[in-house]
């Protein structure tokens, strides 16, 4: 069982949970139960699986969940794009999320090589 909690990954996916809240919280009313929720349920997937992921004894099973994790990180990228496309987004704040979302994945990418290496 590893400590998620020092994860660098898990700590950064944290904070782009909390931008999601707070951008989503301009988007239209119309959108709560569309791209708010969809983007919401996706930026929370990526803590939520790395802190699964470590809870495993296997490594298989740990690599899955960071797998997950990446998906979801791929999800929300898309639901950025799509928000841009709707006009809910500018094209400033759409890289600064990427960015973030960039740091997320070479994180997550390193924790991947680091455990099929380890165990």
């Amino acid at each position: 069982m590893l400590a998620y909690k020092n994860l660098d990954g898990w700590i950064q996916s944290r904070g782009l949970v909390k931008l999601v809240y707070e951008i989503t919280k301009t988007f239209p009313k119309e959108e709560i139960f569309g791209l708010t929720s969809q983007m919401r349920r996706a930026a929370i997937s990526i803590p939520l699986n790395i802190a699964e992921g470590c809870g495993r004894a296997q490594k298989k099973d740990i690599i899955h969940f960071m797998h997950i994790s990446r998906g979801s990180l791929n999800e929300l990228e898309t639901a950025l794009y799509l928000s841009l496309d709707l006009g809910y987004l500018s094209e400033d704040v759409l890289n600064q999320f990427l960015n973030k979302c960039l740091d997320c994945k070479k994180l997550l990418n390193g924790f991947i090589k680091f455990i099929e290496r380890s165990y």
